[in-house]
């Protein structure tokens, strides 16, 4: 998995298999993952993360969205 971004803790990537699927990114820290849908941005899927993080998590995606989607359109183009 390509990482793109780490912040907090929080290891931000995609999985290079994903180019069929709307831009998005995994989000991963101490065994929990989530999985967030870029354009718009909203959680897609949540595996151990609580409520609070979830949020801490969407505003870190909110403020690196426009590097991630980048990131996303230089690796799959």
């Amino acid at each position: 998995m390509p990482t793109v971004l780490r912040v907090n803790g929080y290891r931000v990537g995609f999985f290079s298999a994903d180019g069929d699927e709307p831009p998005h990114v995994h989000v991963d820290k101490g065994g929990n993952q989530a999985k967030f849908w870029l354009e718009p941005l909203q959680l897609a899927k949540d595996a151990g993360f609580s409520r609070r993080e979830l949020n801490e998590i969407y505003d870190l995606l909110r403020a690196h969205r426009q590097g991630l989607l980048n990131a996303w359109h230089e690796y799959f183009e």
